[in-house]
């Protein structure tokens, strides 16, 4: 095996294991439970997981999904967060290769998927994640190795949070309703500190096709009707995830069907 095979196989084993970290934080972070202790437990027996019982996907697997001790089922939820930040490892850094930037952005991307999974469960988006997230996305735009400038990251944190929040403020008072929330606000702030001003325009365009197409599909498969919230960060952090990955190639197949 060569070099390049050993370090595509150390992208994806490190995503898996952070991955698996991940579920801790998305489990612990809305109950304001320490992250480090008390170690890994199941949630109804409350026995420690063992080390070769928290081996990320392959553990869920043999398992058959089901705590060891006493046999409760384990959330789903949990080999497919540690496949997402796998792929998006391994897609980084066919992307960057092992440098700082895949690091930064494999932070980044990390944030996005725990911010998802946490607001679709508890509809909340952690003031924990997307403050700090908003101050280092302006931090790693100063440092020559960034893809975007600290003033195209400036603008777009303040952008960004700026414009959402004057859509939930111009839509509560035309309806009386809260529309969108504050977590949503610092999200996007976020999303932009990150990407610069100018992914915004996209990113939101794909996060309201994917909530229309995703969300509304589910409301009506559900059968719980129109009225339900369906939380936005997730939807917000998919596009976001788009449009860093294919967002060259969008707004270039963009403007060439438009010139055609």
């Amino acid at each position: 095996m060569d070099l390049g095979s050993i370090m595509t196989v150390f992208s994806i084993m490190f995503g898996l294991i952070i991955g698996s970290f991940l579920n801790v934080c998305i489990y612990r972070i809305p109950l304001k439970k320490s992250l480090i202790h008390p170690p890994s437990s199941c949630p109804q027996c409350g026995k420690p997981i063992r080390f070769y019982d928290n081996i990320p996907v392959i553990s869920y697997l043999l398992l058959l999904g089901k705590c060891r001790n006493c046999r409760a089922s384990i959330p789903v939820r949990y080999p497919i967060v540690e496949l997402i930040v796998g792929l998006l490892s391994l897609a980084l850094f066919v992307r960057y290769g092992l440098s700082p930037m895949y690091f930064f952005s494999f932070l980044f991307v990390a944030s996005l998927v725990t911010i998802s999974f946490i607001d679709l469960h508890h509809k909340i988006i952690p003031d924990i994640i997307s403050l700090p997230g908003i101050l280092l996305g302006v931090i790693v735009s100063i440092f020559p190795f960034s893809q975007v400038s600290w003033l195209d990251s400036l603008i777009g944190a303040i952008g960004g949070g700026g414009f959402l929040f004057l859509v939930a403020v111009i839509f509560e008072r035309i309806t009386g309703k809260e529309g969108m929330g504050g977590g949503d606000v610092k999200l996007l702030a976020m999303i932009g500190a990150w990407m610069g001003w100018r992914s915004l325009p996209l990113s939101i365009l794909l996060a309201s096709l994917t909530g229309i197409i995703i969300g509304g599909g589910a409301l009506l498969l559900s059968g719980r009707g129109y009225r339900v919230r369906i939380p936005f960060g997730p939807f917000l952090s998919l596009g976001a995830l788009i449009y860093f990955f294919y967002g060259t190639e969008l707004v270039t197949w963009y403007f060439r069907i438009l010139l055609t």
